[in-house]
């Protein structure tokens, strides 16, 4: 039974990948397990400089889901390159996904050349759901033509594979994929949390200091399958899919949609054993569904 997925040649031992922001550094997880079942971990996402992240709370709790404001609470790219990053590397042999964000095209451009010359990082998955502060605060990946440009910028000083991780606040996610494949990416990463709100009614105020949030969580899944398929229909690229994804049937079921690989999300915040769990009952799954190879069934539908 073949349960290896291959992301621009690079072999994955398992389509799961932790997905970023829900799993730390990868550090903080090996007390819990042996993380080396893992195919892959996306790091908690990493600007250029250390940021402290939005003002508390930032956390709202949702049915099947939650929303989280956190802002990019980060260490700044130095300490990831020079710190997480070989800390990891000396307990994990996997594949290492290195997630970089930005406030503008130079700030990207810097923390992807940071990344690409680590030796530990084989893949660097760029946020584009960030604010871009030169272009009136719209999120650079919400427009075709600028999340392009920020492709064709980090494409220019990457020697890694570079996954653009989509929004999924867009009318058209397909044509933003496309726009990304012709600026020369290697992959796409979808989705990203979807933008929303709780109020709380006694105190007549958002929930979350910040008004808004990304809403993540086994809700979301039906609207990551179908962003993932349409991107698959209309892409030749691989894609990691993620958005909602909380057991071993999940995986199997964004796998036929059309991704090559599975990020979990908000699951390992709420059972931090998820991705292990997971690792662990689709072999079992694909016996019971009479699969031999998972790859005979990426994008089946």
């Amino acid at each position: 039974m073949v349960t290896s997925v291959n992301l621009c040649g690079i072999e994955l031992r398992n389509p799961v990948v932790p997905a970023s922001g829900t799993f730390g550094f990868g550090l903080e997880a090996s007390s819990f397990y042996d993380i080396n079942c893992l195919g892959g971990i996306s790091l908690k996402g990493t600007t250029l400089e250390a940021r402290f992240g939005n003002e508390c709370p930032r956390i709202a709790e949702c049915p099947d889901g939650m929303i989280n404001s956190v802002g990019l609470q980060n260490p700044g790219v130095k300490v990831l390159v020079e710190e997480k990053i070989p800390a990891l590397r000396k307990i994990y042999g996997g594949v290492v996904i290195a997630n970089v964000s930005g406030f503008s095209i130079e700030e990207y451009e810097k923390c992807c050349s940071a990344v690409s010359a680590s030796p530990d990082v084989d893949i660097i998955e760029v946020n584009v759901s960030c604010p871009n502060v030169h272009g009136g605060g719209l999120a650079f990946g919400t427009d075709a033509a600028t999340a392009a440009q920020v492709t064709r910028a980090v494409k220019r000083v990457s020697t890694k594979p570079v996954f653009i991780k989509l929004s999924p606040n867009v009318t058209d996610i397909a044509a933003i994929a496309r726009a990304c494949e012709e600026a020369g990416a290697d992959g796409l990463t979808l989705i990203n949390t979807i933008l929303g709100m709780r109020i709380d009614i006694r105190r007549r105020k958002p929930v979350v200091a910040n008004r808004y949030g990304g809403f993540s969580g086994r809700a979301v899944l039906p609207v990551a399958l179908r962003m993932v398929n349409q991107v698959h229909n209309a892409c030749s690229l691989p894609i990691m899919g993620c958005g909602g994804v909380s057991c071993a049937s999940d995986v199997v079921e964004m796998m036929m949609a059309g991704a090559t690989a599975v990020q979990v999300g908000a699951e390992n915040l709420r059972n931090p054993m998820a991705c292990r769990d997971i690792v662990n009952e689709l072999p079992l799954l694909m016996e019971e569904l009479h699969i031999e190879n998972i790859n005979e069934i990426i994008g089946i539908v």
